[in-house]
């Protein structure tokens, strides 16, 4: 829905520094202009009372939902993701790939690259993250290990060019056969090296950071966790001033290790991420994630043997989870779902926060955390019923 330049005021306002109650943002050819508490006359204002205004968020690591999944490759696939997303207040995301035959990944690629070289309908396709392949057996999660690889340059070159030059995220297991000696090829070629799904030893880790790698994939899942005389995969993510991926679905991590987490890393580096699969905003079932078969029961996904297979979180849900779960200050557990992964990705002197000069990326929640609308770049990529005519009453709109 296209918008002219209007003030939007809200009861409250989640900037980059501050909590702001009854401000107003001058939304101007996209961006935030202003920040006040007084709106000049000339531009149309929108009274959104109750309201809270925070960030767009940003998913760095999501497979799919609502019965799509980034193995499909498919425009469309993404485009019922990006729509999906919107509505829960994402204005960006990495499309994730899963272990799956290696010409399926690079048909993958090739689509979430020209994705992301174009504009969807919702949040907009960032780029790539690779999540498969280069893994080790013990901790392989949901991934299949008939297809799992060894790194090589060859290998790497071919994720390059299939995903357009738009791969931004690559996960590997730092012990595997050739993928210490990958890590600085990929650093140089702008690809950021996370740790997952592996078995490494403390050592190991700290060896594959110090090569390059930027942290660990959503880090105590899938990987060898910590124990008093070998601190593992998961210790040294955390000791390490590197980022970490967290999955706050009250699932995945206990309430107590969200709040070791956020003691022990600075909000910068911790990410919230959904993980989300197809299942993601449907019903109870059976579905396919990549090559292996998931069990969808009371909204938690598992492999036939057991293991916990991606979730169906939104972010909304993982911000308000932290807050409520961890008593993570509200405004922290904003910026790990918004200004942390744009930081992680460089693109935060664009988008991330709600600060003046930055893209107008923002979600409108309400007092019990719902989304209700959503804005990329000051246009409306989503907005629920009842919110709608605010929206409409006062702007031209297409």
């Amino acid at each position: 829905m296209k918008t002219d330049n209007y003030y939007l005021r809200a009861a409250r306002a989640i900037t980059e520094t501050e909590d702001l109650a009854d401000h107003c943002l001058r939304i101007e050819d996209g961006r935030i202009a202003d920040i006040t508490d007084t709106p000049g006359g000339e531009l149309p204002l929108i009274e959104l009372p109750g309201a809270i205004l925070v960030p767009g968020m940003i998913d760095l690591h999501i497979h799919g939902r609502e019965g799509c999944d980034v193995m499909d490759a498919t425009p469309e696939a993404l485009d019922t993701i990006s729509r999906s997303l919107a509505r829960h207040g994402v204005t960006g995301f990495l499309a994730t790939t899963v272990t799956s035959s290696w010409e399926e990944t690079l048909a993958a690629m090739d689509n979430l690259g020209r994705a992301a070289l174009t504009t969807q309908p919702g949040a907009q396709v960032l780029g790539g993250y690779s999540e498969g392949l280069f893994f080790a057996c013990k901790h392989k999660g949901a991934h299949n290990e008939h297809y799992f690889l060894t790194p090589s340059r060859e290998r790497i070159d071919a994720l390059l060019k299939a995903a357009h030059g738009q791969l931004k995220v690559l996960a590997l297991a730092p012990e595997i056969e050739g993928a210490t000696e990958i890590i600085p090829y990929l650093t140089e070629k702008g690809v950021k090296v996370m740790l997952g799904h592996t078995d490494a030893d403390y050592e190991q880790t700290v060896a594959a950071l110090a090569a390059g790698a930027c942290g660990g994939v959503h880090v105590f899942n899938g990987m060898r966790g910590i124990h008093h005389r070998d601190p593992g995969c998961t210790g040294a993510v955390l000791m390490e001033d590197v980022n970490v991926e967290v999955i706050a679905d009250g699932v995945h991590l206990h309430p107590a290790i969200l709040q070791m987490i956020c003691k022990l890393k600075e909000p910068r580096k911790i990410t919230l991420i959904s993980d989300c699969i197809n299942a993601g905003g449907l019903t109870d079932g059976r579905y396919m994630l990549g090559k292996m078969e998931v069990d969808l029961k009371q909204g938690i996904a598992r492999t036939n043997s057991g293991s916990l297979a991606g979730s169906t979180l939104t972010l909304e849900r993982a911000v308000a989870n932290l807050h409520r779960l961890a008593g993570i200050d509200f405004r922290d557990a904003v910026h790990m779902a918004s200004l942390s992964p744009a930081k992680f990705l460089g693109i935060d002197d664009r988008t991330g926060s709600i600060a003046c000069g930055k893209d107008a990326d923002i979600a409108v929640l309400d007092g019990n955390g719902n989304v209700r609308a959503t804005l990329y770049r000051g246009e409306l990529i989503y907005c629920d019923k009842n919110m709608r005519g605010r929206f409409t009453n006062r702007l031209n709109t297409l």
